[in-house]
């Protein structure tokens, strides 16, 4: 005789009901919590972000790293966001910044944090991780001129040609750059001249003969993921001054892109002075606003969105138990 192959209705009652009941527990359940989480951007340390020239942390609700820090917090990630000088030295940007990780560092019970510097940030967090490397899991950086920026090149010459000129122009900037730092409750001095210093050429070979880790031998080369103080390398940049035609900042790029003469750039720092460590990619279709998805999310439709690369970053960093 065929036996029904369906169970007792019995036997199926128990397991039904405590699914039911299950479902029906508070969201705040922890087990429950903990089945549904997102936790793809959860890192071990602390993410650090630290700006770039001209840069700030939040200026009236309006973010430098345009809703960066939500979708990194979304999946579970510690985000900071800094403040230090918008326009000095990468020395003097570096020993403000070392002084709010250890303030981190202290208010989370935290070993290490994961630096991500954009632009001068990316110096700015190279220094820290050189100088404090038992502060840093990792060190990277986003289009950061470690070789030098072009207009930076520019700039200084004309300053060392006309430098009565250069030091007016300084002044000025001085107090443009001191003012935004005023409205975005920095309180940092300001040295304009300074920080051209520091992202030339000359500059940037300065510094680096002084803080060389994660920095490949060769120009435009490679270097290991682990530098000699233990710390983890890793850097991207764009290589498309010309994203998006609602974007009024294009155009400004666009044409500081041409003092390239054709070489691979952002608009503002070249793809071969952007490597550092782990290069992940050095020709996104992104120019140098829109690797921290400015101006207002206004960035190529046709290239994966800046947020997704953090994201992407943040659960490289996971992976590696950083």
């Amino acid at each position: 005789m065929m036996r029904s192959s369906r169970a007792p209705l019995g036997a199926l009652t128990l397991p039904l009901c405590l699914l039911l009941s299950a479902l029906s527990l508070p969201a705040h359940a922890g087990w429950f919590d903990w089945l549904f989480k997102d936790t793809y951007t959860e890192t071990r340390c602390p993410i650090v972000l630290s700006h770039g020239l001209f840069g700030f942390d939040d200026i009236a609700g309006y973010n430098y790293w345009y809703r960066i820090p939500e979708e990194l917090r979304r999946s579970g990630a510690k985000v900071y966001v800094t403040q230090v000088a918008a326009a000095n030295s990468t020395e003097v940007r570096g020993e403000q910044l070392a002084r709010q990780v250890e303030a981190i560092l202290a208010a989370t019970g935290a070993d290490k944090v994961n630096l991500i510097g954009h632009s001068h940030g990316g110096p700015t967090v190279r220094y820290v991780a050189s100088v404090y490397p038992d502060y840093v899991a990792s060190a990277t950086a986003v289009a950061g001129p470690h070789t030098g920026a072009r207009m930076a090149d520019v700039l200084l010459g004309l300053q060392e040609a006309l430098p009565l000129t250069g030091n007016v122009i300084g002044n000025i900037v001085n107090a443009a750059t001191g003012f935004l730092d005023l409205i975005s409750g920095g309180g940092y001095d300001q040295d304009s001249l300074a920080a051209l210093y520091s992202l030339s050429t000359p500059g940037s070979t300065e510094f680096n003969s002084h803080y060389p880790e994660g920095l490949p031998e060769d120009a435009c080369g490679h270097a290991p993921e682990v530098a000699d103080n233990g710390v983890r390398y890793y850097s991207w940049s764009g290589a498309k001054p010309l994203t998006n035609v609602l974007d009024i900042s294009d155009a400004g790029i666009g044409l500081l892109a041409l003092l390239y003469l054709g070489e691979k750039n952002d608009g503002l720092v070249s793809s071969c002075s952007s490597h550092l460590g782990l290069v992940i990619r050095d020709d996104y279709r992104m120019n140098h606003l829109d690797e921290v998805n400015q101006i207002a999310g206004l960035v190529s439709p046709f290239e994966t969105n800046p947020t997704a690369v953090f994201r992407q970053h943040a659960n490289r960093l996971k992976n590696r138990g950083l």
